[in-house]
């Protein structure tokens, strides 16, 4: 197995950044002696040569996205290798073992996966069985790997350059952009999060030292901009106020970006002039609803009075926020999406939130915390295994017609390259009119629409 070319990783999509997910566990593979191979479909071709050769391919789906394109892969690699490994490793793998260790999987792993990755290959080259310690196979399913492991250095070189993937645009100017972890799991327990059945409450704080080694290696490969993609760069506030001092003490030009709860934006809410200081660009936030009932539904943790003060705290930082949201839920009722509507426009937030988050509607994965809870079965329809996902429909036919139906307006404008706010016009009519409403007159009390803020080429969503 230690042969070039023997062993493949596989990424499908990871939100247009470097994929993490193959570099970290390539870099403990390699500090073994092994010599990984990497494709990234998101931006280069699967050869089928590689695909001959490989005797070990692992695919990561950290995301459903990547889930349903790591389907396909699979298909393609058992047609032209039958006999390779296949195995399936991210917070989708857990979430759908069963139907993957029927279909196209000889082994799953999720959780921490790194170190379980390389002892599943390490029995395979000595002719073991594959089952172990946080890897699942054919009958014999295993449980997240959630122990602390010893990380290495990511492998970016192995990787497409920077150049291909998602850049900073700021003022205009666009800057390649790198993307690291501090942590990974999560504190908190939202139920519509995928992170939540695999983690179930934890997180694991990645070394200080291999996350300064791994910005080091982007900046050195351009990057001027650094995404920290941990579910919630709060989760452990000391470990990641660390991180960013010493980033921009050695790289006083190079931005960041984080993602942070609602909740954690008024608890650490001290922090933020110093986060502004230290370089941060801007602050992702699951924002998720402004109805209460819906933010209580899934356990998010915060309340629509809780936004408007995040808001306030992010804007006397000079930290833009870009809320992330899941537009249509059961419960989101037609008022409570013209209320998102208003409220952004208000609020001025228009360029702060990318039009695809307009469109995004609440998926139930196997797995998913939301199946635990009381009432479920009111609103819950069959599991489409082919689609990795439970269906649902709306009580209130109008939701699903207008989601269909703003979807398709997101898509044509992405296509047509439609500025923000012409999207955001374009769908404030079409919700008017699902609800029967005349479209209100512009209201001299708004003021002015604010700068764009920076963003990242490619849209966060989950």
């Amino acid at each position: 197995m230690r042969a070039p070319g023997a062993i493949l990783f596989v990424a499908c999509y990871e939100l247009g950044h470097q994929p993490l997910s193959l570099a970290s566990p390539m870099g403990m593979l390699a500090q073994a002696g092994y010599r990984p191979v990497a494709v990234d479909t998101a931006v280069e071709r699967l050869d089928s040569e590689q695909v001959r050769q490989a005797r070990f391919v692992a695919i990561s789906v950290p995301m459903h996205t990547a889930m349903r394109l790591g389907q396909r892969v699979a298909e393609r690699v058992r047609a032209l290798n039958p006999d390779a490994h296949i195995c399936f490793y991210g917070l989708y793998a857990v979430l759908n073992a069963d139907k993957l260790l029927v279909r196209w999987a000889d082994s799953v792993i999720g959780g921490e996966f790194e170190q379980p990755l390389l002892e599943l290959v390490q029995r395979l080259a000595r002719g073991e069985p594959a089952h172990g310690p946080g890897v699942g196979v054919p009958g014999q399913p295993a449980q997240p790997y959630l122990r602390r492991i010893p990380f290495a250095p990511p492998l970016r070189t192995a990787l497409p350059p920077l150049e291909r993937y998602a850049h900073l645009e700021r003022n205009g100017q666009h800057s390649l952009a790198g993307y690291v972890e501090a942590s990974r799991g999560c504190l908190h327990t939202c139920l519509h999060c995928p992170i939540t059945p695999v983690y179930r409450g934890r997180f694991f704080v990645v070394p200080f030292e291999v996350v300064l080694e791994d910005i080091h290696t982007q900046v050195a490969m351009g990057a001027r901009h650094i995404t920290f993609g941990d579910p919630d760069f709060f989760n452990g506030p000391g470990h990641s106020m660390r991180i960013v001092r010493a980033l921009h003490a050695e790289f006083p030009g190079v931005t960041f970006d984080a993602t942070i709860k609602i909740e954690h934006i008024l608890e650490r809410r001290a922090l933020f002039p110093e986060l502004a200081e230290l370089g941060c660009a801007f602050v992702v936030s699951a924002v998720e609803s402004l109805s209460d009932e819906v933010l209580a539904r899934l356990a998010k943790g915060h309340t629509r009075a809780d936004v408007e003060a995040a808001l306030d705290i992010l804007e006397a930082s000079g930290i833009p926020l870009r809320p992330s949201l899941v537009a249509f839920t059961p419960w989101t009722t037609m008022e409570g999406y013209l209320e998102v509507l208003t409220f952004v426009e208000s609020h001025r937030l228009i360029q702060h939130i990318d039009p695809v988050q307009y469109t995004i509607r609440l998926l139930v994965p196997p797995g998913s915390a939301l199946l635990d809870q009381p009432g479920t079965a009111a609103w819950l329809g069959p599991l489409d295994a082919e689609a990795f996902t439970y269906r649902w429909e709306h009580p209130d036919p109008r939701m699903d017609d207008l989601y269909r139906e703003v979807s398709a307006l997101v898509e044509r404008a992405t296509r047509g390259g439609w500025p923000t706010e012409r999207t955001f016009e374009a769908i404030k009519m079409l919700a008017f009119e699902a609800a029967g409403q005349p479209l209100p007159e512009p209201s001299l009390a708004i003021p002015a629409l604010k700068a764009p803020a920076p963003r990242l080429t490619e849209s966060w969503f989950c």
